[in-house]
Parts: C-alpha cells; sequence; structure tokens
C-alpha cells in the first residue's frame, strides 16, 4: 500500500479544517523540516542529529507526514543504538519522504 506524503484528513482534523492554519502549519513544516534535514546529513554531533531526527518526527506527525516521521524514527532509534552508522541507510528514505512531502506542500500552496 503507498501512503500519500501527506495525510489531509490527519491534517484537517488538526486545525479543525481550518484552511489558513493548515497552510500555516505546512510552511512552518517546510522551513523546520530543511533545517533539521541540514542537522541530520550534516553534522558530527550525535546528539543533536538525533534531537532533530526526534523533532522532526514530531512536526511530521502533526502535520499526517508519516512517510517523513517514520524514516526520521528509524534514524533516532539507529543513531541512539550501538551502531550508529546504520542511519546512513535511513537518510535516502528520509530525503525521499521529505521531497515528496514538500512537493505535495507545495500543490497545497499553489492551490490556496
Amino acid at each position: 500500500m503507498t501512503l500519500q506524503a501527506i495525510d489531509t484528513a490527519h491534517l484537517s482534523s488538526q486545525t479543525g479544517g481550518d484552511h489558513e492554519l493548515e497552510r500555516e502549519l505546512l510552511m512552518l513544516f517546510v522551513q523546520q523540516c530543511a533545517a533539521h534535514l541540514r542537522t541530520i546529513h550534516g553534522s558530527t554531533d550525535r546528539q543533536a542529529r538525533m534531537d532533530a531526527a526526534h523533532t522532526l518526527k514530531g512536526a511530521a506527525s502533526a502535520i499526517g507526514a508519516w512517510q517523513v516521521a517514520e524514516a526520521a524514527d528509524r534514524i533516532e532509534q539507529s543513531l541512539a543504538g550501538p551502531n550508529p552508522n546504520l542511519a546512513e541507510s535511513a537518510m535516502d528514505a528520509l530525503a525521499l519522504a521529505a521531497a515528496e512531502a514538500r512537493a505535495v506542500i507545495a500543490r497545497f500552496d499553489c492551490a490556496a
């Protein structure tokens, strides 16, 4: 089963159907996503990478970006484990999920 990049029903339930609030949350997510991805991919600080993955997981869950949340969770768990290099294998999944979510958000923003 293919998941959609953004669960719009979940997003709508989070905002009470307020489309302007949805738009604001999505734009905020795009900004946060970019910052957290930079930390996850570029930092040498393991704790900072874990914190960024954890925060991204929460932000993604709030808007219904389940694939982003799951990929960020895999990275967080890998970094917390005995072999943090396993997180590298989840990076591609996170990058792809984030790109798909941002593409959906861009279409959503254009439709507003």
